[in-house]
């Protein structure tokens, strides 16, 4: 391995322990919470660094860039989808991820399941919402996840496992507290309203992931927490 890849190894491990002791700390079992590493814009490298250090999953923004990535890596590992999924881009992401978190329309649910059902695939998804008054950000309202559930649960091709969302940039912390509970509590409304079982609560960076944790996350959306800053530079094939 390259020297940056073992320091981020390093990095990742001590990041690891430090979210297992989180999860201890709350009083719940660290089999219950996956640790999703960010690696938009990182080469290969980091994909490899984060399984030798002991993640099983890793999460892209786009799409192409998942695709590019996934071709040239080794490590096993289950590819998220974190970032906004447009319709034209649906089987491209049916065919390279293992989950996507950011379903947020019944017409993108529609071309990716039946992407994947294509493809004889039951694949999972999270519904995105949109916790706070920013129309800038990409997800449903909280009065439309009932009605996008309920038809993404009739999709063939799709496992509707829960919701995702990403707090406000100015919510860090503590102040991203009301926005984590809002979403556990939605997700307990649709889960009981519908008859079923929502597993996943996907909330939680690097910065507030301590309180994403108490407030019942099972997904946490860690980049920088394992990999440092990012340089300007995003990876691209080739380069």
């Amino acid at each position: 391995m390259s020297v940056g890849v073992e320091e981020w190894r390093v990095r990742i491990d001590a990041a690891r322990h430090e979210v297992e002791a989180q999860v201890r700390r709350v009083g719940r079992d660290p089999a219950e919470v996956t640790i999703v590493a960010v690696t938009k814009t990182l080469p290969p490298d980091a994909v490899e660094a984060a399984a030798v250090a002991g993640l099983t999953d890793v999460g892209e923004n786009y799409v192409q860039e998942g695709r590019d990535k996934r071709k040239r890596c080794t490590a096993v590992v289950r590819w998220h989808l974190i970032g906004t999924l447009q319709r034209n881009k649906a089987a491209l992401a049916a065919g390279t991820f293992d989950c996507v978190h950011s379903l947020d329309s019944l017409p993108v649910a529609e071309a990716l399941g039946a992407a994947a059902s294509a493809r004889g695939r039951s694949l999972p998804v999270l519904l995105q919402v949109n916790t706070a008054p920013d129309r800038a950000r990409h997800g449903l309202e909280p009065e439309d996840v009932p009605a996008l559930a309920e038809r993404v649960l009739s999709l063939p091709g799709l496992l509707l496992s829960g919701l995702m969302a990403i707090a406000p940039a100015d919510a860090t912390g503590e102040a991203a507290r009301a926005h984590f509970r809002a979403l556990r509590e939605l997700r307990d409304r649709a889960a009981t309203r519908l008859g079923v079982e929502l597993p996943h609560l996907s909330m939680g960076m690097s910065e507030d992931f301590a309180v994403a944790l108490e407030e019942g996350a099972t997904m946490l959306r860690l980049g920088r927490m394992l990999f440092g800053a990012r340089g300007l530079a995003a990876w691209r094939e080739g380069s």
